[in-house]
């Protein structure tokens, strides 16, 4: 492979491919915590763009050394990637049909929870590795790095249309949320076993 403007183009266009997962959960998450600081928004985004360029790589390095185990795994990802988001997106539903939370507790996406939404957006991901498995290291890196800075520009997007709608509808933005969780993990599954 060379390293030509259609190696970049490819890699950016894969970045936005993998990246609609996360935009997504990353609308939830801006629906659900209105009030969130640039600083969060940047390590969200950050979670995210790590594990979309993590995943790619760990499926180049399956196929490049131990492929028949990886073939096994990939019939599990779509179980994965479904509970994961069900058991999120369920919770936030269940938290926004309660309602009335103590006000002296904010909403939050804390750390276990963004961790879990960023390998469930992302699992799929490893299939790209058979995608990149004709590039060398080098250039399987750089397309990674590449589909993290997408990520990362489409994700502080996705947060910041969340929290501007999350201020002006509170209460049903983290029903909203956990519906879009709910759904992109029946999506992937779907997508996954069909």
């Amino acid at each position: 492979m060379e390293w030509d403007l259609l190696f970049f183009f490819n890699s950016a266009l894969l970045g936005v491919g993998l990246s609609m997962d996360a935009f997504s959960v990353s609308l939830a998450n801006g629906l659900h915590e209105p009030d969130m600081t640039r600083k969060k928004m940047c390590g969200i985004a950050g979670v995210f763009a790590f594990f979309q360029a993590a995943m790619p790589l760990a499926g180049w390095v399956c196929v490049h050394t131990f492929i028949r185990y990886f073939t096994a795994f990939q019939k599990l990802v779509p179980w994965i990637a479904l509970a994961l988001l069900l058991v999120i997106g369920g919770k936030m539903f269940a938290d926004g049909i309660k309602g009335g939370s103590d006000p002296s507790e904010k909403p939050g996406t804390d750390m276990t929870t963004l961790l879990l939404q960023g390998i469930a957006t992302s699992i799929d991901a490893l299939s790209v590795g058979f995608t990149i498995a004709k590039y060398g290291f080098t250039m399987a890196f750089v397309c990674a790095l590449i589909i993290a800075a997408v990520t990362f520009v489409i994700c502080l997007a996705g947060l910041d249309i969340g929290k501007k709608f999350g201020t002006k509808y509170a209460d049903r933005a983290t029903v909203l949320g956990g519906t879009i969780l709910i759904l992109i993990g029946i999506e992937i599954f779907v997508a996954g076993v069909l």
